[in-house]
């Protein structure tokens, strides 16, 4: 279609060109340089703008075409069965080549948690999966939110219709490895687990949120242990994955299953500093505190006796940094031009 006003002509070639490298079709439809041909009749003479408001009609009507020819060619490409790669009964001849293990690579997310908890192992932990289905018994009772308790309200978390909760954060698992270790404590062995994990949050997206991320939980008990013995730990296990020796300081903070609770700032590595200014020296990365006595007492420990802390973190926001990825969606995208640099 020919556009007889040149800058209108010039938005079309624009937006075509554009068309071709737009993942989301509909977004074309949206772009700034159409809505700024729209915002651009009030300031035309009377006399002028019937014509010019037609020819910005038609150019939209062309996009829109553009968009339903697309769409109708996508619906029309054949289906595809997910549920295997080949029936189990397929000739091994009639078979689809698969990729052999050469071909492919680990997904950084990955690669980052083995490498993490490599780490730990070095420093004496145990490491234990956590779940991605679990209910509202561990997801908060056992972590001292009682039924009501007003700290419930700043979790969006997703259930299913029985009740059922997919964790917002690696947390659940602290009742089950209490539990589980106790007898060992009693002997005289410290409870040192971590619990890397998947977890899941109503979040508006953008390139700092996600709904599915991974955290990673520490768990220490024992007799004796204090808040000394949470900024060594987390001190020397950061200060091992960026590579260089970093300073440690804690800030209050209220989390219902910790007592005292803080954040935990670390001095921010040279690789994260933009400037000498003090509010880039200091970078805030996780949640911590000792472990609240109410949540030993429900896994059955004796918090006169016993005492210990705990952590949480977001791994994706770690690989962020190590690699100065610029957006967290890239690890859930599937776009291979993002994974083949890993």
């Amino acid at each position: 279609m020919e556009y007889k006003n040149q800058k209108i002509a010039d938005v079309a070639l624009i937006l075509k060109k554009r068309f071709d490298d737009t993942e989301n079709k509909t977004d074309i439809l949206k772009a700034i340089e159409l809505r700024s041909l729209y915002s651009e009749i009030s300031t035309l003479p009377p006399d002028e703008r019937a014509v010019f408001g037609q020819e910005i009609n038609n150019l939209k009507q062309e996009l829109e075409g553009m968009v339903a020819e697309y769409s109708e060619k996508a619906e029309a490409l054949p289906s595809i069965d997910v549920t295997a790669p080949f029936a189990a009964n397929t000739k091994p001849d009639e078979r689809p080549r698969l990729f052999t293990s050469d071909q492919g690579t680990k997904h950084p997310l990955t690669t980052e948690m083995e490498r993490i908890n490599d780490i730990f192992y070095r420093m004496g932990f145990e490491v234990v999966e956590s779940r991605q289905i679990d209910d509202d018994y561990h997801m908060f009772e056992s972590l001292n939110f009682p039924e009501g308790h007003p700290a419930r309200d700043d979790y969006d978390t997703f259930m299913t219709s029985d009740g059922l909760i997919a964790p917002a954060h690696t947390s659940t698992m602290q009742n089950r490895v209490l539990s589980e270790r106790k007898e060992a404590l009693e002997r005289g062995e410290d409870i040192r687990v971590v619990i890397p994990g998947r977890v899941f949050r109503n979040e508006d997206l953008d390139a700092t949120h996600e709904h599915t991320f991974h955290q990673i939980e520490g768990i220490y008990v024992g007799e004796g242990i204090n808040a000394g013995h949470l900024v060594a730990t987390l001190q020397t296990y950061l200060s091992e994955y960026f590579g260089e020796e970093l300073k440690a300081k804690l800030q209050p903070f209220y989390f219902p299953f910790t007592e005292p609770s803080f954040e935990l700032a670390i001095e921010r590595p040279e690789q994260l500093r933009k400037d000498d200014s003090e509010e880039q020296r200091w970078l805030e990365l996780l949640g911590c505190g000792m472990i609240h006595p109410n949540v030993l007492k429900m896994a059955g420990i004796d918090p006169v006796k016993y005492s210990g802390f705990a952590w949480g973190g977001g791994i994706e926001r770690m690989v962020l940094m190590h690699h100065g990825i610029e957006d967290i969606r890239h690890f859930n995208s599937g776009k291979l031009d993002f994974l083949r640099q890993f």
